[in-house]
């Protein structure tokens, strides 16, 4: 018999990101074997019987891996209680069936690459601090930008969270620029200009890892193969 923390075994069977599956075990929505449990409890994903708000989990998912160009004014959520457009409004029913999700977010006027999937194992490698992986964002900003801001970013920016370092920035055009950072902070790239009294207009993440958005267009979604997956953590 071989356990395993039961937010473990929901995230690999597809059912959110780890942590969000943490929060359905603090929330009292998971039972083992009709009993309750609470945050750090195990369970053997092949003899007991999990339950998710009354309903048994399927434990052998087929994975299911996913880039899509996300196009402005879509929330990056399951679910929206305010009826507002999703971008699960745009993922073929195919994947929906799959029970896919969103890795991460965008902002509502951001757009650009956004990964889906229904491995938690997956999505919490690519979210968690620790896996260091660079995300790379064409920015457009209202003024060009200094050459005092330009030392300012390469040297680190200090926001109201924290610092963010080990930003580097390529100058593409008069106002547009590619930032490339780690963190995942809440709108970090429009704080981080921000802080230097800079308005981003049009932001567009075009990189994870070295996985790029290429010539997939707006509203498109397209299955990654192997390869492509590799270039995420290569």
């Amino acid at each position: 018999m071989v356990k395993e923390r039961v937010q473990k075994i929901l995230a690999t069977s597809g059912i959110d990101s780890r942590r969000k599956c943490e929060i359905l075990i603090e929330e009292g929505r998971v039972t083992v074997n009709g009993k309750r449990i609470k945050l750090g409890d195990q369970a053997d994903s092949h003899l007991d019987i999990i339950c998710v708000d009354g309903s048994k989990i399927e434990t052998k998912v087929k994975f299911v891996y996913l880039m899509f160009n996300k196009p402005t004014n879509y929330i990056t959520t399951v679910s929206d209680m305010f009826e507002r457009k999703t971008v699960m409004d745009l993922i073929p029913e195919k994947y929906l069936s799959q029970r896919v999700f969103p890795v991460g977010r965008l902002d509502r006027d951001a757009e650009g690459l956004l990964l889906f999937t229904n491995d938690g194992e997956f999505a919490n490698r690519i979210m968690h601090p620790r896996y260091v992986i660079n995300k790379t964002y064409r920015v457009w900003l209202d003024n060009p930008l200094d050459p005092v801001s330009m030392r300012t970013l390469k040297s680190g920016v200090k926001l109201d969270d924290g610092w963010v370092k080990d930003i580097a920035i390529e100058h593409i055009d008069k106002q547009c620029f590619e930032l490339t950072l780690h963190v995942g902070r809440h709108k970090v790239v429009k704080r981080i200009f921000d802080s230097l009294g800079y308005r981003v207009t049009r932001l567009i993440r075009v990189r994870i890892g070295n996985l790029n958005l290429g010539t997939l267009k707006s509203g498109q979604t397209m299955e990654l193969t192997k390869e492509l997956l590799d270039k995420i953590f290569s």
